[in-house]
């Protein structure tokens, strides 16, 4: 057996509506919003007394999804640092290809993204940057250009 396909990556927000406008802004689709509750999302999650609302959001060619959750019970829980560094242990980064990454950067930042360190070049083959986006998560760009 072997897996399918990488279905989506969540990303758990203080702001749904927020973080689906700066997805959107990015270049992502919304697929769909749901109200996630029941004792069926208790045990997946292995919480009590889940209530959430999520926004299903979708790459322009249809394979990459995130999924942006908002809990309303349990309470959530700060993560610290509030906003870990790149070297963090675990998952600290999602990346995309753009068009022009000078547009996206400033498009994103209208949505209060904040460059990491500045659009740096790979050799000729890309120009490159880390973005921290809602809920902290870092939002990694590449250009190609050779």
């Amino acid at each position: 057996m072997a897996i399918q396909r990488m279905d989506n990556v969540a990303i758990v927000v203080d702001d749904l509506d927020a973080a689906v406008t700066f997805f959107t802004e990015l270049g992502m689709e919304l697929e769909g919003r749901a109200q996630i509750e029941g004792l069926y999302a208790d045990r997946t999650v292995g919480l009590d007394g889940v209530r959430s609302d999520i926004a299903m959001m979708r790459t322009p060619d249809g394979h990459g999804k995130l999924e942006l959750t908002k809990y309303h019970s349990p309470a959530v829980s700060d993560a610290e640092p509030r906003n870990p560094p790149p070297n963090t242990l675990g998952l600290h980064r999602v990346m995309f290809a753009v068009d022009d990454i000078d547009d996206t950067v400033a498009r994103l930042r209208a949505h209060g993204a904040e460059l990491l360190g500045e659009v740096a070049r790979y050799e000729n083959i890309f120009r490159l940057c880390y973005l921290r986006g809602p809920a902290g998560v870092i939002v990694a760009l590449a250009e190609r250009i050779g």
